[in-house]
């Protein structure tokens, strides 16, 4: 591979430049205009010059699918029509792979879903039908299960509400039904139980009203109802109790 070496202010141009005298294309495309060196050019080891290439000669993309550099495999990947992308399924550079997870047809995605590669991985949860989603609640990396618990049908959530990473907890406990929040009310993290708080039914908020940290009863005492409030005014912290005075009287004047 050679460079340009043009200077510019005294700055050299790496431009990857390919011999086109040893290129097949040379009698035809570099003839027709189809490439070019150092701007349009599949031989040269650059994205840039590969993805042009392809971009002006994108039936050519089926020639290179077994080449042996990974980024002229996965650049190529962009181009093939669909019913050509099943043998990069495969292939062994995950570049390639990541290429194919956005690409193939959702039947194919299956064939992805165990995917070395995490990127592969949250495509795949990104874009899988829902009544396959459940399939990967198991998947041992958890921004996979995040995005896995930001699609699963809110009845189905369950299977992740005892998830290890607080972050798909955090997810589930925005999107579970509130009818199943309970489930979450002792979730070892403080700020996935002030989420639960929020969002719980105002009738079961005494699962919570007595939770051991003071912002998850504030919360509670914010829309808690006058029953519980008058549990609530003596609370051992000052916060809570102010809150908890103030809305009881205020729901007492109530008629």
């Amino acid at each position: 591979m050679m460079y340009s070496g043009k200077q510019d202010e005294g700055v050299r141009d790496l431009t990857p430049l390919a011999d086109c005298p040893l290129c097949g294309h040379r009698g035809t495309l570099l003839v027709a205009g189809g490439c070019k060196q150092g701007d349009c050019c599949v031989v040269a080891d650059s994205g840039r010059q590969i993805d042009r290439f392809f971009r002006t000669n994108p039936g050519l993309a089926a020639d290179y699918i077994r080449d042996g550099f990974w980024e002229r495999r996965a650049i190529a990947a962009r181009y093939l029509p669909t019913s050509q992308l099943q043998p990069l399924l495969t292939d062994p550079d995950e570049a390639v792979r990541r290429v194919l997870a956005y690409r193939v047809p959702l039947e194919w995605l299956t064939d992805l879903r165990s995917d070395p590669d995490r990127e592969v991985r949250i495509t795949v949860a990104d874009r899988l039908p829902e009544q396959e989603l459940e399939l990967m609640v198991g998947d041992p990396d958890y921004l996979v299960r995040v995005y896995v618990a930001k699609r699963l049908p809110e009845g189905r959530l369950f299977r992740l509400v005892s998830d290890p990473d607080n972050q798909v907890r955090r997810t589930v406990a925005g999107r579970i039904p509130a009818v199943s929040l309970g489930l979450m009310a002792n979730d070892p993290e403080v700020s996935i139980r002030r989420i639960i708080a929020q969002r719980m039914d105002a009738d079961d908020l005494e699962l919570i009203s007595k939770d051991g940290d003071w912002t998850v009863r504030y919360e509670a005492a914010l829309r808690a109802s006058p029953a519980l409030l008058q549990h609530m005014v003596d609370d051992t912290d000052e916060e809570v109790r102010l809150i908890a005075r103030q809305r009881h009287e205020a729901l007492s004047l109530v008629p």
